[in-house]
């Protein structure tokens, strides 16, 4: 059995506008063309496309779903298994709703009046998250949703709430250690989305429950992150002269609150296929530059160091929701911005 495109688009849900751009870029390129030039879909190509959509759901980005496809490794049933262990959170989830319901329903019958706490409790579980995240999203992503995760979580906040009422500095090595395992467990966490870890921080700002809740205090983020960019410079520092380290030193961490927002934005330009010297991405190049040079200098022999530290250490990139194709297509867009006329 084969499908046309139109066809494929209107038994799945996926526009035929999709379908054009994974050929395009090589993710689902039709097994066979009619005599007339029709794309036609095979049933291996279906399940290679619900492969993908599984994979979006899950917030991949087009680019690293192709590699991940790519690998020999990959098996159709382990996301099939993902997929079912994604909607056995989100049932778990709404039967804890469910229950707390159910206990509210009960003390409601039996002419109770249920505690304020009960009250409370209810509210936050049907509110707080669907403020700020997708059903989908609380689901399937482990921040939200897993157990063990969770555990972790718990676990980690506490070592680095010890740390911090000790008094160890950001610059000691084991406040740094345990801001890198923070940055590379929200990263695994969020799935690698800079836009759901920008959420993320405005809920914790905007919402003082959560920080209640989960012990993450303001405090505790600056200290986070002060320790987490002291480990950064660390890596940096064999590339560059005493003169641009210390102000880089001096200097870095400024824009720390405002990285994961643009950097989401610029990768959601890049998942729609926008091109790099597209003009929607000039506001974000000049942006993403000034950030920049606010730590590194204007010098371009400096960015030039910069840019060597990141081919030679790919430790880099942790914590930063970055990945070398995204890093690319951002200096594309810079370079396009710089020799488009004001």
């Amino acid at each position: 059995m084969t499908l046309k495109i139109g066809e494929l688009a209107k038994r799945t849900g996926v526009t035929v506008r999709t379908l054009h751009h994974y050929d395009s870029i090589g993710l689902l390129s039709p097994s066979a063309r009619s005599d007339a030039g029709y794309r036609l879909y095979h049933r291996a190509d279906i399940a290679r496309l619900h492969q993908i959509q599984a994979l979006r759901r899950f917030g991949m980005a087009l680019a690293d779903i192709g590699t991940y496809l790519a690998n020999p490794d990959s098996r159709p049933s382990a996301i099939v298994d993902q997929q079912i262990a994604a909607l056995t959170r989100q049932i778990a989830q709404a039967g804890a709703l469910r229950a707390q319901l159910l206990s509210l329903q009960a003390q409601l019958a039996g002419g109770e009046e249920p505690e304020l706490a009960s009250w409370l409790s209810t509210l936050e579980l049907m509110t707080m998250y669907d403020n700020y995240f997708t059903k989908e999203e609380l689901a399937r992503l482990p921040l939200f949703s897993s157990g063990a995760a969770i555990a972790q979580w718990e676990a980690l906040i506490a070592k680095m709430k010890q740390a911090m009422a000790a008094a160890i500095p950001a610059s000691d090595a084991r406040a740094q250690s345990l801001a890198e395992q923070w940055m590379t467990m929200l990263e695994r966490d969020t799935g690698g989305s800079a836009d759901v870890v920008a959420r993320v921080e405005t809920m914790q700002r905007q919402e003082p429950a959560m920080a209640e809740r989960n012990g993450i205090s303001p405090a505790l983020s600056a200290y986070v992150r002060a320790a987490f960019g002291q480990w950064r410079l660390n890596l940096y520092r064999p590339f560059l002269t005493e003169a641009e380290f210390a102000f880089m030193q001096a200097n870095y961490g400024k824009h720390a609150n405002d990285w994961p927002t643009l950097t989401a934005k610029v990768r959601a330009l890049k998942d729609q296929g926008v091109p790099p010297d597209d003009p929607r991405l000039r506001p974000l190049a000049r942006q993403w530059m000034s950030m920049f040079s606010s730590y590194a200098g204007t010098d371009p022999a400096t960015h030039a160091k910069l840019r060597a530290a990141h081919r030679q250490e790919p430790r880099l990139l942790t914590g930063t929701f970055m990945t070398p194709d995204l890093l690319a297509y951002v200096g594309q867009a810079i370079a396009a911005t710089a020799a488009a006329p004001e």
